[in-house]
């Protein structure tokens, strides 16, 4: 079953992605791509590598306290040799940092692992953050788009009650669940409490609350400067910079990769605003571009200087 949904998935991706566009607009796509500007696409990488080595400098913030230190260099090639991992296999660079934490710097695995899993919990309420932020400033014209659509705010309460109803349902049952994967779920949240009050414990919590917020905006400044390689978006706001890029982080974190439906969660967010499906899919399209190969070179770079690096090991 966890093989056939993404390939169900992918297959209704390809098959949406041709079905919903003309011959003209698709060769408007790749002329847009072919045409982007690679001074900017280089800056967004730019600033996306600043981002890992934040992210691996505040790693080392979680490790302190249990008495390691990691080198900054092998925290960068391990993460970037992680998400390389990642594209192939979803969630096994989360293992294959912990393993590799503690080949070459020797912290046991579950200590490594426990700091990865905080630092998952911390990423998805710093996104939950900015979804809130993004529905707060684009109220009323997400609304506007509800109503076109046919739903209305009446159809969109309804839908959020009954959403929230089943949330609460789920709850219920799972807390008084013995099944295995509601004992999985259990301890799962058990961890996200005890990783979100560890923070509050940290000696540099200060330091680590700061490269997190730094970490996110390098997110979305990554983005943000990809706007310039396409005529329509360089004058997109930053309110609907700000829906696509919450549309395209849900799109990676629900697939693999975001592999298809990135490109697909960003058009589709940017129509909101007025741009065209041409414009939106080919910006969604030269910002995954972008970044994924970023991680495969990057990430094959690392995979191969770690062992390197570390050949005392």
């Amino acid at each position: 079953m966890k093989i056939i949904i993404p390939i169900a998935l992918g297959i209704f991706l390809v098959w949406y992605l041709y079905y919903s566009t003309t011959e003209a607009q698709r060769e408007q796509i790749l002329g847009y791509i072919k045409k982007a500007d690679p001074i900017w696409i280089m800056v967004s990488v730019l600033i996306g590598m600043l981002s890992h080595v934040s992210r691996a400098i505040r790693w080392n913030y979680l490790l302190e306290p249990m008495g390691y230190r990691p080198k900054i260099t092998n925290n960068v090639l391990i993460i970037l040799t992680a998400y390389l991992t990642n594209l192939g296999v979803p969630r096994s660079g989360e293992f294959l940092r912990a393993t590799a934490l503690t080949t070459y710097e020797d912290v046991p695995f579950e200590k490594g692992f426990g700091t990865i899993v905080t630092e998952r919990v911390v990423d998805v309420l710093m996104l939950l953050l900015i979804i809130i932020t993004a529905l707060l400033f684009q109220t009323e014209l997400i609304l506007g788009f509800l109503k076109e659509s046919g739903l209305g705010i009446v159809g969109s309460l309804s839908i959020l009650l009954i959403g929230i109803l089943g949330l609460f349902i789920a709850i219920r049952l799972i807390r008084k669940s013995t099944a295995g994967f509601a004992l999985k779920v259990k301890s799962f949240l058990k961890n996200m409490m005890e990783g979100i009050l560890s923070i509050g414990k940290m000696r540099n919590k200060w330091a680590f609350i700061a490269h997190t917020i730094f970490i996110w905006f390098a997110y979305f400044a990554m983005f943000w400067v990809v706007k310039f390689t396409v005529p329509e978006t360089t004058d997109a706001s930053l309110g609907a910079l700000l829906i696509a890029f919450v549309g395209g982080a849900i799109a990676m974190m629900t697939t693999n990769g975001g592999f298809l439906a990135y490109p697909v969660a960003v058009s589709k967010s940017l129509e909101i605003f007025s741009i065209s499906a041409v414009s939106g899919t080919a910006f969604g399209w030269i910002m995954w571009i972008s970044q994924t190969l970023m991680i495969v070179v990057f990430g094959a770079i690392s995979f191969l200087v770690l062992p390197l690096w570390n050949k005392d090991r």
